[in-house]
C-alpha cells in the first residue's frame, strides 16, 4: 500500500477540520491561547499569523502575544506578476487594524516590512494542517512558508499549531521543507522536535 500524497493528506486533514463543531473548535482556540501565553518571551518579536477558517486558533491569540512580546509582526502574502509566491512580507500587529488580504486571508495594512523582519523574531507561528515528530509540516502547498523561513533566525523557534488528531508519525518530506522546532496542540501543549532527524 503506498503512502498518501500530500495532496490527498490535505484533502484528509480540511475534510475533518469542517466537521469539528464550533463549541470544540472554541475551546481548543482558548487552551492554545492559554499556552501560547506561557510560550512566549517578554520583549520578544514574534511572527505570527491570523487564523482563518477552521484554523486552530483564534485573533485572541494575537493579543495574549502582544501583552508580553515586545512586538508582533504578521505575515503579507503576494504572488508575482506571473502567479509565483514570493517571500512574505510582515505588518506590525495593531488590535482593531486587520484588513481583509488575498486568499480570505487578515493581513496588517501597509506599510509593511521587508522579508527580512523575520529575522527580528526569537518565535515564529507557523499555519498548517499536520506535523509530524520530525518536524515535518504539511502546509496549505503554496509554499510562501518555506520560502520565507530560510530568512529566519538560526535560534528561533518554529512553531507549528495543529489540532491533537494533526500530530502525527510521520508525513512526506521534500527537500525543500523548512522543519518545525516545536508543534502546539490544544491538549498536549508545546512539544519539542527532533527537527530533521
Amino acid at each position: 500500500m503506498t503512502a498518501p500524497t500530500k495532496a490527498a493528506l490535505r484533502e484528509q486533514v480540511l475534510a475533518a477540520r469542517s466537521g469539528v463543531a464550533q463549541d470544540i473548535r472554541a475551546a481548543e482556540a482558548r487552551k492554545l491561547n492559554d499556552q501560547l501565553g506561557l510560550a512566549v518571551s517578554s520583549g520578544s518579536t514574534v511572527c505570527a499569523y491570523v487564523p482563518v477558517g477552521t484554523e486552530p486558533g483564534s485573533v485572541t491569540m494575537l493579543d495574549t502575544l502582544l501583552a508580553r512580546a515586545r512586538r508582533v509582526l504578521l505575515p503579507v502574502a503576494r504572488t508575482s506578476d506571473d502567479g509565483t509566491p514570493m517571500r512574505l512580507r510582515w505588518g506590525v500587529y495593531r488590535p482593531g487594524e486587520l484588513v481583509s488580504g488575498r486568499w480570505g486571508l487578515l493581513e496588517p495594512p501597509a506599510p509593511w516590512l521587508s522579508e527580512s523582519a523575520l529575522a527580528e523574531a526569537e518565535m515564529v507561528l507557523v499555519p498548517a494542517l499536520a506535523v509530524d515528530r520530525r518536524g515535518t509540516r504539511l502546509g496549505r502547498g503554496r509554499g510562501f512558508y518555506d520560502r520565507s523561513l530560510d530568512g529566519r533566525n538560526p535560534q528561533a523557534r518554529l512553531i507549528a499549531l495543529v489540532r491533537d488528531a494533526e500530530f502525527v508519525d510521520e508525513l512526506p518530506a521534500d527537500p525543500h521543507d523548512v522543519p518545525m522546532t516545536y508543534v502546539l496542540t490544544p491538549g498536549r501543549g508545546l512539544v519539542a522536535l527532533r527537527a530533521g532527524e
